[in-house]
C-alpha cells in the first residue's frame, strides 16, 4: 500500500513514460495511456510536448483504485500524518519553551560589604594621610583640598588598613590579600546564611576586581576557603575597571544558559591597598579622592523552581565598547608618572569618552525597554525637527529643544554609577532626570565613596533599605568603566524588596538636610597661606 502511494505521488518522467506501480497483489503493471488522454503543450514557443496533466490525471486514478482496495489504511493515513505533525509540533514548542526558561535570570539574593569601623577615613584621618606625603607642594595641598570639597564623599568611607596605619608608600601583597579576605569571610559567608544555599550548590563563580591579579586567583581562593565542588565553573577578571560588575553578571548569565536549573555566585569588589598613589600627577592623584574599599556578593539562579523566592529577575542587558578610539582607551589608563610611580591617570577625554559610549549603549537600549508609543513620539520629533528647519529659524522651535527620549516611560527607577558628582550630574541631564531619581546614586557616593564595580549593588541597596522597590517596578543600571565602556541592564522587581542591609544602621538618616563637606572647614586654612611653600 506505501508502495503504491510513493510510485503515484512520485514526481513524472520528463519523457511521458507511463508511470510503473506495484499492484496489491505483488504483480508489477505499467499503466495504459491512450493517446486521446495525452495533452501536448509547448514551452516558450519551441514546440516541446510535456506530459503533466496526463500524468496527474493518471495518479488520481491510482489513488481511487488504492482506496477501493484498502479503504480502511487510506482513512487512517491523514490522522496518521496528523498525529505525526502535532507531535512534532509540541517537541519543538516544548525545547523552546525549556530554553526561553533556561535562558531566564532570577536575582536571589546580595550582600554589600560593611567593614570595620577602624577602617573609616574620617576628616582627621584623610588630612594626615596627605600630610605624610612630603612630595606635595602647596599648589598640590590645594588642588587635592578642591578635589576632595567638590567629590562628594563623606566622613565615613572605608580604607584599607595599611593606609590606616601609614604604609600607604610600601604596600605589600599581604595587605591586598588582607582587603580581600577579610571581604570574602564577611559578605560571601553573609549571602550563603540569608539565602539557605550552601556554598556546593554554587555551580558557576565569577569574581571580579581590576587591579589585583595574584597566582593562584582570587577566584580559585574563594573555592578553597568555602570547599566549592570540584566541577564548578570558576572565572577570574581583572582590569575591566568599574563596569566589570555587569560584566560579571553577563558572564554569569551566559554561563547559566548551558547548565539548567544552576546557581551563580557573582563577587565584585576592588583593591585599594596596592594601588594608592603617593606621586605628584594631578591626573593620577584624583583616583585618591574617590576610590575606597568595599564589595558585594550576588546569588544568581536560572531555575524557574526559584522564581517565587527570587527578588528580581533580568530583562536585558546590552555592553558597549568604544576601545578603538585612541582618546576613548586612554582616558583612565593605570601607568607611571615621570618619577616611575605607577597609578591610574584619569585624563580631561574621560567626559566626552563617557559621553560617547553612553550614547552607543543607549541606542541599543532603547528599543528594548522603552514603549512603542514613546519611540513613535520621539521618532516624529526627531523628523519634524529635520524636515522643518525653518519653523526653528524663524524663532519657532519645533517642539522645543532638541528631541530627548523620555526613559521614565519604561524604567520606574534609576540606579546609576557612583562614580563621581561629576558623571551622576552629566547621567542626570543626558537622561533629563530629576534630584529624586539620582539620590540613591548621590547617597551612596556620600556614604561609601566609588567602590568600583560593586558600587551599583550599593544604590540599589539604598533603594531597597528606603522601601522604593515595589513588585513590578523597573530598575535601569548603568555604569561606567576603564576601555572605555558602558554597561547597562534592566532588573524586573518580582519578590519583597524590604532589607535594609549594608544602610541598616544609618539609611534614617539619609538624605541629610545639606551636604557640606567638613573637609573645608578643617583644612581651609591652606588657602590663606601665601606663596608656594608650605612647612609642617
Amino acid at each position: 500500500m506505501a508502495k503504491l502511494l510513493w510510485r503515484s505521488l512520485a514526481w513524472p518522467d520528463t519523457r511521458c513514460a507511463a508511470p510503473i506501480y506495484t499492484h496489491p497483489a505483488g504483480i508489477s503493471m505499467q499503466a495504459k495511456q491512450p493517446h486521446s488522454q495525452v495533452l501536448t503543450t509547448t514551452t516558450a514557443g519551441r514546440g516541446r510536448p510535456t506530459c503533466l496533466a496526463s500524468s496527474l490525471a493518471i495518479q488520481h486514478r491510482e489513488i481511487d483504485r488504492a482506496r477501493r482496495d484498502d479503504p480502511v489504511a487510506m482513512e487512517l493515513l491523514p490522522l496518521l500524518t496528523a498525529l505525526l505533525l502535532a507531535h512534532a509540533l509540541a517537541c519543538l514548542a516544548w525545547t523552546a519553551a525549556a530554553r526561553r526558561r533556561q535562558s531566564r535570570c532570577y536575582l536571589l539574593d546580595y550582600v554589600c560589604h560593611k567593614p570595620r569601623d577602624g577602617r573609616k577615613i574620617s576628616t582627621e584621618t584623610a588630612g594626615d594621610v596627605v600630610q605624610r606625603n612630603k612630595r606635595l607642594s602647596l599648589s598640590d595641598y590645594r588642588f587635592l583640598l578642591r578635589v576632595i570639597v567638590r567629590s562628594g564623599i563623606g566622613e565615613e568611607t572605608y580604607a584599607p588598613r595599611s593606609i590606616i596605619e601609614g604604609r600607604e608608600d610600601a604596600p605589600t601583597l599581604r595587605d591586598a590579600l588582607d582587603e580581600m579576605d577579610a571581604f570574602f569571610d564577611e559578605a560571601i559567608a553573609e549571602l550563603f546564611a540569608r539565602t539557605g544555599f550552601e556554598p556546593r550548590d554554587v555551580d558557576v563563580l565569577v569574581f571580579n576586581v581590576s587591579m589585583l591579579s595574584p597566582a593562584p586567583s582570587l577566584a580559585s581562593r574563594i573555592v578553597r576557603r568555602y570547599g566549592l565542588r570540584e566541577d564548578v565553573a570558576a572565572y577570574n577578571l581583572t582590569g575591566m575597571g568599574c563596569s566589570a560588575g555587569l560584566v560579571a553578571l553577563d558572564l554569569a548569565r551566559n554561563a547559566l544558559r548551558t547548565r539548567p536549573r544552576a546557581v551563580a555566585l557573582v563577587v565584585s569588589s576592588e583593591s585599594i591597598a596596592p594601588n594608592w598613589y603617593s606621586g605628584t600627577d594631578k591626573s593620577m592623584m584624583l583616583a585618591n579622592c574617590l576610590f575606597r574599599s568595599g564589595g558585594a556578593a550576588v546569588l544568581l539562579t536560572n531555575d524557574p523552581a526559584h522564581r517565587g523566592r527570587a527578588k528580581m529577575e533580568l530583562s536585558c542587558l546590552v555592553r558597549a565598547h568604544i576601545g578603538a578610539n585612541d582618546d576613548a582607551h586612554a582616558c583612565a589608563l593605570q601607568r607611571e608618572d615621570a618619577e616611575g610611580r605607577v597609578g591610574i591617570s584619569l585624563s580631561k577625554a574621560l567626559p566626552k569618552a563617557a559621553v560617547r559610549a553612553f550614547a552607543v549603549n543607549l541606542r541599543r537600549l532603547a528599543p528594548r525597554v522603552l514603549p512603542v508609543s514613546e519611540l513613535a513620539r520621539f521618532a516624529a520629533r526627531l523628523l519634524s525637527r529635520r524636515l522643518l528647519p525653518h519653523l526653528q529659524s524663524s524663532g519657532k522651535k519645533a517642539g522645543g529643544d532638541a528631541p530627548r527620549i523620555d526613559f521614565k516611560t519604561g524604567v520606574d527607577h534609576f540606579c546609576l554609577h557612583p562614580g563621581g558628582t561629576a558623571v551622576i550630574e552629566a547621567v542626570k541631564k543626558s537622561l533629563g532626570l530629576d534630584d529624586d531619581d539620582v539620590e540613591p546614586a548621590r547617597m551612596t557616593l556620600h556614604r561609601w565613596g566609588n567602590t568600583s564595580a560593586s558600587s551599583l549593588w550599593y544604590v540599589l541597596s539604598y533603594m531597597e533599605a528606603k522601601g522604593r522597590l515595589k513588585v513590578g517596578d523597573r530598575v535601569l543600571m548603568v555604569t561606567f568603566g576603564s576601555g572605555f565602556k558602558c554597561n547597562s541592564c534592566v532588573w524586573e522587581v518580582t519578590g519583597d524588596m524590604a532589607d535594609k542591609g549594608a544602610w541598616a544602621d544609618c539609611i534614617d538618616s539619609y538624605p541629610p538636610e545639606r551636604l557640606a563637606n567638613p573637609y573645608m572647614d578643617k583644612f581651609g586654612w591652606i588657602n590663606d597661606v601665601e606663596g608656594d611653600t608650605l612647612m609642617l
